[in-house]
């Protein structure tokens, strides 16, 4: 099918799976034998048969596999192998998806030795030459290679046996031993290999030009009658030699290493190629990708700039911070001549990793407006990146439950093989931070941390979002004020930027305990906040004062609860009569009360009246109060026909000063006679059957369908929907106690547009017991006779009021 390809590389076959069909799935291998049966692959039998499973740039799978590999069939020069793979949505690969894959190779001439250093082996396969007696063979270092002759000698039931040599000792593996120990074999009739894991005991360490290599000396032993024939099978491939500098991956492989060269004194150069993905590249193709390829006198130099054509970057995570890493999978191909093996073909595979390169991400908003919608993209990411959740308020979040708090979440892919992702919110979700600016305008902050993951391997990083619109849609408080004879009175209609302001006089918060504390009134309904202060009250000021009266006035600033900004002030002012500040008793007693005025640094509690002995009773920051006889303190009494005039004055003297540096005179008046005519008239009233007192009554008020009074609206019928000018029924019950003695009275009447008594938008539906005279529908009364639900008629009264509604202007009032 299409989503499998195969391809043939030299000795190697490689078989792609592409990511459009098996991404996100699970897969398997398994390599078929020539009986048919399937060998299911793991790490372990990967590099112990020739076979390499990897992912390129495009996420496809590539499986590899040596032509030499432990189930390959090799039929002259063509090597067949067959793969099954299986594709699952789950990883106990149940209901999977089985693809037989089989392809076969053509690979001639085979040099006498090969050497491959594949991601996960080495591998080296040598002709099998004409057999030498022992005493006619000679090795690179003589002496040490006699030494090998017992321990091939002592294996006498062996058919083949392998001796390592390791610095400390020689150690002599059969053929079933060095298998379990995870070696690879293979014999044909003109080829022996051995492959060894990079994971394997025996591997040495070894230096060559600065250059580290895991290498493994070996002889490869076997008996053919008296004869013990051996082949050298020798092999290392480089560890590192990759170096970073100016952004250029710099790749170093050491000719004939000395471990490959043993015995051989004369070498020449064939060819020296290199390429990418198994591909070798042409000079122009090198050219064209700024690749650079040199072949020195002893060591061959491959450049590439990081980020150039034919790698991939991939997503890194290096201490939970994001960034990427630049892979190349190149390959150099350096065959050789020399005086002992005559040529040599050595191929090197090798991934390229550069280090951890922190990505700074972008984050840009693109909120709209008019949508009242935040909108918000985030990247750009590779393809092997996936958000799996958010951060909101502290709490993580599956994409799947976000929406529960308004957030979607899109994710866009673009042509370049990168993606971004969208994180969209309404401005009004309660998670979003809403703070007053300035003027008309509000601040949105979106505050989320995105969650992700990485695939291959899998890590995890995360993203903080901060974004903030500014959106002209704020709403201010605004106030009305007004005074009645003592009080002045301030009513604050909230807007949507107040919620977290606070009431300030000055420096002082204004909270229920303190309004009560200065017997204030404090009332927030939620859509308005009323403040009502005493006239004479610690808090006003008083900014005028003559004869036709004083004023004073009361101010309010809302601060920001959070940065304590002053962010609105409010302020009422009226006269109020004099006459509000002296009470003439007509015992002779006088109340004078003095507020502080003009004077900055007067001190109220040193006020005194003409005779300096007498002094305020009561004393505030700006106000005294003085209360005393008229006969007293220095009081001047006038006579004429009419009247009795008492005067007194309320004076400041500064220390050391004998002339008053404020003076306030007040008047008493008294008639010296008066009369009074009283209209009365005689009224036989009997005797109370029942003696005042107080106690505790249990009324009713309730609301009836129609006048006859007959059926009230039960509770599951409310709200009750009337249109303007309709009747309203209203009865009100003595409940208890029941005493035929009793009569219910009503005194006062009113509606409120809340559910509180207290609001402060009333209109009075009773006076006194009475119709209100400023009403256009004046309230009816209804008799209430005798009836079987009825026993006492002089316990209930009925109403009847048409319905009205609340408006200021044009307005309709709502709360």
């Amino acid at each position: 099918t299409g989503s499998v390809s195969s391809e043939c590389l030299g000795n190697l076959l490689r078989i792609t799976l592409s990511a459009e069909y098996f991404e996100d799935k699970y897969l398997s291998f398994s390599v078929v034998d020539q009986s048919g049966i399937a060998w299911e692959l793991d790490e372990a039998m990967a590099s112990q048969c020739g076979y390499a499973v990897t992912s390129n740039g495009w996420s496809d799978i590539e499986f590899h596999a040596s032509a030499l590999s432990c189930h390959s069939r090799l039929e002259k020069d063509v090597f067949t192998v067959t793969v099954q793979i299986k594709a699952s949505h789950t990883p106990d690969m149940k209901n999977a998806t089985t693809c037989l894959r089989s392809a076969s190779c053509y690979y001639d001439p085979w040099s006498p030795r090969e050497l491959v250093c594949e991601n996960n082996y080495m591998e080296v396969s040598v002709r099998r030459a004409v057999p030498q007696t022992v005493k006619d063979f000679i090795q690179d270092e003589p002496a040490d290679r006699t030494l090998d002759f017992p321990e091939a000698k002592a294996g006498e039931a062996s058919i083949w046996q392998i001796v390592f040599h390791q610095p400390e000792e020689k150690k002599a593996l059969l053929l079933s031993d060095a298998w379990s120990a995870g070696y690879g074999f293979n014999i044909t009739d003109t080829r022996v290999l051995l492959r060894i894991p990079y994971t394997a005991v025996q591997i040495q360490l070894v230096e060559d030009q600065g250059i580290t290599f895991s290498a493994v000396r070996s002889s490869t032993f076997y008996k053919q009658q008296w004869v013990i024939l051996m082949v050298d099978t020798a092999v290392a491939c480089p560890v590192d030699g990759v170096d970073y500098i100016n952004k250029t991956i710099i790749w170093t492989v050491p000719k004939y290493i000395q471990l490959l060269s043993a015995g051989a004194t004369s070498f020449k150069d064939v060819l020296v190629e290199a390429g990418v993905d198994l591909h070798k590249l042409s000079a122009k193709e090198m050219a064209s990708r700024k690749y650079v390829l040199l072949n020195d006198l002893k060591v061959i130099t491959m450049k590439i700039p990081i980020g150039a054509e034919g790698g991939y970057y991939k997503t890194s995570v290096n201490s939970g911070q994001h960034g990427a890493k630049y892979i190349i999978n190149v390959f150099l191909e350096h065959q050789w001549e020399d005086n002992k093996w005559g040529l040599t073909k050595y191929t090197i595979i090798k991934e390229i990793e550069t280090p951890f390169e922190q990505v700074e991400l972008a984050i840009i908003n693109n909120s709209n407006l008019s949508a009242r919608l935040m909108n918000v993209t985030v990247g750009t990411f590779f393809l092997d990146v996936e958000l799996v959740n958010l951060t909101i308020e502290g709490a993580a979040v599956p994409l799947p439950e976000a929406v529960q708090h308004g957030y979607l979440t899109y994710e866009i892919r673009y042509a370049n093989r990168s993606k971004a992702y969208i994180i969209q919110v309404p401005f009004d979700a309660p998670t979003i931070k809403k703070e007053y600016l300035r003027a008309d305008m509000r601040a949105y902050t979106l505050n989320v941390t995105l969650a992700f993951i990485t695939h291959s391997p899998s890590e995890s990083f995360t993203v903080p979002v901060v974004t903030v619109s500014a959106v002209k849609d704020a709403v201010l408080p605004s106030a009305r004020g007004f005074c009645d004879g003592r009080n002045l009175h301030l009513v604050i209609t909230h807007g949507n930027v107040d919620r977290n302001w606070l009431p300030f006089i000055s420096d002082w918060h204004l909270t229920p305990e303190a309004a009560q504390k200065y017997k204030y009134s404090l009332r927030d309904n939620g859509t308005h906040l009323a403040i009502s202060v005493p006239f004479l009250s610690s808090h006003v000021n008083y900014e005028d004062f003559n004869t036709s009266g004083i004023k004073a006035s009361f101010h309010i600033t809302l601060r920001d609860g959070i940065t304590w900004a002053n962010r609105r002030n409010f302020s009422i002012s009226c006269i109020f009569s004099p006459s509000e500040l002296i009470q003439c008793l007509p015992n002779g007693t006088v109340v004078i009360t003095t507020v502080k005025l003009g004077y900055a640094d007067l001190d109220t509690s040193l006020l005194v009246l003409r005779d300096r002995r007498c002094k305020p009773s009561l004393v505030t920051e700006k106000t005294a109060t003085f209360k005393f006889n008229v006969n007293t303190c220095g009081t001047t009494r006038k006579f004429n026909s009419t009247t009795m005039t008492y005067e007194n004055d309320v004076l400041y003297f500064r220390p050391g000063n004998n002339t008053p540096v404020y003076q306030l005179r007040f008047v008493c008046w008294y008639a010296v006679k008066q009369t009074l005519d009283v209209h009365y008239q005689s009224k036989k009233i009997p005797p109370p059957s029942i003696k005042p007192g107080f106690g505790s009554l249990a009324l009713s008020l309730k609301l009836f369908k129609e006048k006859s009074y007959s059926e009230p609206y039960q509770e599951s019928e409310y709200p009750v929907v009337k249109y303007l000018r309709e009747a309203l029924y209203f009865e009100v019950e003595l409940l208890q106690p029941k005493d035929a003695r009793l009569e219910l009275n009503l005194d006062d009447c009113w509606a409120t547009n809340s559910g509180s008594q207290d609001s402060l938008s009333r209109w009075p539906i009773l006076i006194n017991g009475c119709e209100n005279s400023e009403d256009f529908y004046r309230t009816v009364f209804h008799e209430v006779n005798y009836s079987l639900r009825v026993k006492f008629p002089q316990h209930l009264k009925r109403f009847e009021v048409m319905m009205f509604t609340f408006v200021q202007g044009t307005t309709l009032l709502q709360e």
